[in-house]
């Protein structure tokens, strides 16, 4: 068994999203993919809209997804860190998968230090100029009385309205995600605003749904993540450089 001294980063599973033969077919490679990795991963920062929807009743969860998370328990009984980043899609996690598969999660941003090298992770949704609207929106559901309004609806009616709403989300339309530009992208920007206030070696988002490096400085890069969809892209540490790469089920 090799030595477990890699870290590994993905977002954007979008597990559930419509049609649903695509969600269990994309569940089943990312499974593939993360027992691929268990045998060198160190840890796994997940980063974000993992689901395309979830919210926890006090004794319901979205059905589904068992294979990739009894992966999730799997690999954290072996002793992996896992660490996983609330989403636009998947904001409404409290506790259940922390204490049913060992997972840490994350409400917003995180500033780590890993091999000497800092790391800010967040998932993206709501940084840079612009996107007020969505701004405002992330507000409104991130408060605890909506939480709570969501909460006294049936799950059937609740789960149902989301799934619902999934099938015109942006995920839907196929049209293909295209680079704006350094000085367009909203997430560069966050990032070089960012780095004007405190260095970080490696800014590292999802959510754009486009995997790309772009270095600001000599000493500082960007990584957007990209998605499962489409592109099936992933970064990995190796205790010395940071590499985009794209799995392809073998």
């Amino acid at each position: 068994m090799l030595t477990p001294d890699k870290i590994y980063f993905a977002s954007d599973f979008h597990l559930g999203a419509y049609p649903k033969d695509n969600s269990r077919q994309r569940e089943r490679i990312i499974v593939a993919w993360l027992d691929e990795i268990k045998k060198d991963a160190e840890a796994i920062y997940l980063v974000g809209d993992i689901f395309d929807f979830w919210f926890e009743y006090a004794t319901v969860v979205p059905k589904g997804y068992i294979r990739f998370l009894g992966k999730l328990a799997e690999l954290s009984d072996l002793g992996i860190k896992i660490t996983l980043f609330k989403g636009n899609h998947d904001m409404w996690m409290f506790d259940y998968l922390k204490e049913e598969c060992g997972v840490e999660v994350i409400s917003d941003e995180l500033a780590v230090t890993l091999d000497g090298k800092s790391f800010y992770i967040h998932h993206g949704d709501g940084l840079g100029p612009g996107d007020r609207k969505y701004k405002l929106l992330k507000k409104v559901f991130r408060s605890p009385f909506c939480q709570w309004l969501f909460a006294r609806l049936h799950p059937n009616l609740g789960i149902g309205i989301a799934h619902n709403w999934s099938k015109h989300s942006r995920l839907a339309n196929t049209a293909e995600e295209k680079w704006l530009g350094a000085t367009q992208e909203w997430l560069i920007i966050h990032a070089q605003e960012l780095e004007q206030q405190k260095h970080h070696d490696y800014y590292i988002f999802g959510h754009r749904h486009l995997p790309y490096e772009y270095s600001i400085n000599a000493d500082a890069m960007v990584v957007n993540l990209g998605e499962w969809i489409n592109f099936h892209t992933y970064a990995v540490w190796d205790k010395k450089t940071l590499q985009l790469c794209k799995y392809t089920l073998s």
